[in-house]
């Protein structure tokens, strides 16, 4: 690779990354598996970067590998395993998020409907392209956005719903009607 070629890698993780890991966190949940998840895709990206089709910006080509991958990491671990011991609390402790019980309600989710709110509402995607990145299709993402935020508003306390979802009739600002989330 040459040196303007990783000169313009290195400004652009410099330059992402806090917003990376803050995406990898929401997607994962934990800020250790975040920090994994973000370099195994900046290591895919480094080595595509020639290929990159789009180098003004390559943060779509790394938030579809982050997505991708950790749809393939959730895909296997599937199974629970079971410790002699749990691990002792004190020894991490993930930085806090401004709303601790929505936090708490999203990681109970499973893996594809937290992604599929992730992508639609905190990256502001479509259901087109959410679906695009998590390789399904709309209607998936439709229901998968649907019975997703049905878990969380039976989790959540009265004043934490109003923050789950656009209001009846809102628009999200890609065009879409978010009256169907009620």
């Amino acid at each position: 690779m040459r040196s303007e070629e990783e000169e313009a890698f290195d400004a652009f993780v410099r330059g992402r990354m806090p917003e990376l890991l803050r995406f990898g966190h929401m997607l994962t949940g934990n800020a250790d598996a975040a920090a994994d998840l973000v370099q195994d895709a900046l290591e895919r990206t480094l080595a595509a970067w020639p290929r990159v089709r789009n180098r003004e910006d390559p943060e779509g080509y790394v938030r579809r590998t982050m997505v991708n991958r950790n749809v393939s990491i959730w895909r296997r671990r599937r199974r629970e395993y079971l410790m002699d011991d749990l691990p002792d609390e004190t020894q991490h402790v993930d930085p806090p998020l401004p709303d601790q019980e929505l936090h708490k309600a999203l990681n109970s989710l499973p893996r594809r409907q937290r992604a599929v709110l992730v992508l639609r509402f905190s990256e502001d995607l479509s259901e087109r392209q959410t679906a695009e990145l998590l390789g399904c299709s709309v209607g998936t993402v439709k229901s998968q956005t649907f019975k997703a935020l049905a878990k969380l508003r039976a989790q959540l306390p009265e004043e934490a719903r109003r923050s789950v979802s656009p209001r009846p009739g809102e628009r999200r600002g890609d065009g879409e009607d978010a009256s169907w989330t009620r």
